[in-house]
């Protein structure tokens, strides 16, 4: 006889407990899922074939592997259980690939390819991004399936093996074959929680977009008593470009570049309070518009940073004065701003300052893919309905965001198959993500597997 919601939500707590859910993500860490590398496929496509498409094949998905349309980047899995065509259709979504593992500077665990437990936190490239939370969504499928026979909807997931290489090619691999794709609600995990104890909801992400500024005034380097006071320095040059597009301390002055607001985002943001962690830095309160909150600076707003910058060479400094300067830099932006302005609006600006001679480069094949900005509305009916989901799960309503910090394919989703966009991460902003001694806390993981576990019961329970 098929169980109830509360067994389902036994057997997954029981998975974290009991030590599978250990066993399953170190088994997967071990995989070096490096997409940044050149020529490094092999490890993401032994991911698919030998994790992911076993692990669905238990639950009677059907796999099929798309390879990727762009030359030397991974391969995706779609995996479908289809039940019912009067059921809805769920849309899911990870990435098996890392970062580079920056072996060497590991302080904690065993290093990145080792999954290691130290307290409550498991050490190891890929936990919080995004193993750890692909394979708590996969587990919590598979709680349901064990106790009620069924899902009671039509289960699609997607694990691609480029994410943090831009989710180049999935674009085009979507738009070619967009009625295999197709459903009614995406609903998927990455990035943080608000903080560690409460369940969070994201409906977008900030898109991203990469550009390097340049000022080449010359061939060579001059002895810098010889020539200077006499020849212009392209650093000071630089250095006083970019000190117009921000203020001293990072709020945006250009006005392409601000993001217009909708009352149901403002709303959402009310009563939020960003708290990262353990291993979190400080939250500077000084440090953007002063008019906005913590919560609105992150999740509603834009930020520019200057993420390198270069002229001469300064590990060995010599007394001549630089040809070029270099200062590689990134707008982080939310919905509602115009993504087809921001560098003309870059450009107009530079010019209206005197400093023409800035050269912009924002090629793709240069300064890396773009994420465009991307949203659902929080008061959308199926973001109402995660939402009472969440709070009979775990007794208190879920912190609603209406954009995650960081970007991701989100766009895909919203715009290229026009459904709404969930996001339930199952991570915190202390989990050392993209950095050494990266790590997951077994406790949210525990919320996270009761959680989902709840949603997907619900969803079955359900002729939305």
């Amino acid at each position: 006889m098929p169980g109830n919601r509360e067994d389902a939500i036994i057997r997954a707590l029981d998975y974290i407990e009991n030590g599978d859910f250990e066993t399953d993500l170190a088994r997967r860490v071990a995989y070096r899922t490096e997409s940044q590398l050149p020529d490094n496929t092999s490890p993401l496509e032994d991911y698919i074939k030998s994790e992911m498409i076993p692990a669905f094949r238990q639950m009677d998905f059907t796999c099929t592997v798309f390879d990727n349309p762009v030359k030397g980047h991974g391969p995706v899995l779609l995996a479908e259980r289809q039940e019912s065509p009067e059921y809805a259709t769920v849309l899911g979504y990870g990435h098996g690939d890392v970062i580079i593992g920056q072996d060497d500077q590991w302080k904690k665990g065993g290093g990145p390819w080792t999954l290691q437990r130290d307290g409550n936190k498991l050490y190891g490239r890929g936990t919080a991004d995004n193993k750890a939370q692909h394979s708590i969504n996969m587990a919590a499928l598979r709680c349901v399936l064990e106790e009620r026979n069924h899902l009671g909807f039509n289960a699609k997931m997607i694990i691609e093996m480029g994410e943090e290489a831009g989710s180049v090619g999935l674009r085009e691999l979507i738009q070619d074959n967009k009625d295999k794709f197709k459903a009614d609600v995406f609903i998927g995990s990455d990035g943080p929680r608000v903080n560690p104890e409460t369940p969070t909801l994201t409906l977008g992400s900030r898109g991203a977009i990469n550009f390097e500024l340049v000022v080449h005034l010359r061939e060579g380097a001059h002895h810098s008593g010889n020539w200077g006071g006499l020849i212009a320095d392209p650093a000071i040059i630089l250095s006083s470009a970019l000190a117009t597009i921000t203020d001293s301390r990072g709020r945006i002055k250009i006005k392409e570049w601000l993001p217009v607001r909708s009352s149901a985002v403002i709303d959402a943001l009310r009563d939020v309070t960003v708290a990262a962690g353990d291993n979190a830095p400080e939250i500077d309160p000084l440090w953007g518009d002063p008019e906005l909150t913590p919560a609105e600076k992150v999740y509603s707003s834009n930020s520019f940073a200057i993420l390198a910058m270069t002229s001469g060479d300064p590990d060995n400094p010599v007394n001549a004065i630089s040809p070029t300067a270099k200062a590689h830099c990134q707008l982080r932006y939310f919905a509602g701003t115009r993504e087809d302005q921001i560098i003309p609006a870059l450009r107009t600006h530079l010019d209206q300052h005197g400093f023409e001679n800035v050269e912009i480069d924002s090629t793709p094949e240069k300064n890396g893919a773009r994420f465009s900005a991307a949203r659902t509305e929080p008061d959308h009916p199926w973001v109402k309905f995660a939402a009472d989901s969440m709070q009979r799960t775990n007794n208190t309503a879920p912190t609603i965001l209406p954009s995650m910090g960081g970007s991701i394919c989100n766009d895909l989703f919203t715009d290229l198959l026009d459904l709404p966009a969930i996001w339930i991460p199952h991570s915190y902003a202390g989990c050392s993500q993209h950095a050494p001694d990266e790590h997951v806390l077994i406790p949210l993981c525990g919320s996270a597997m009761k959680t989902m576990t709840g949603l997907y019961w619900d969803l079955g329970s359900s002729r939305l």
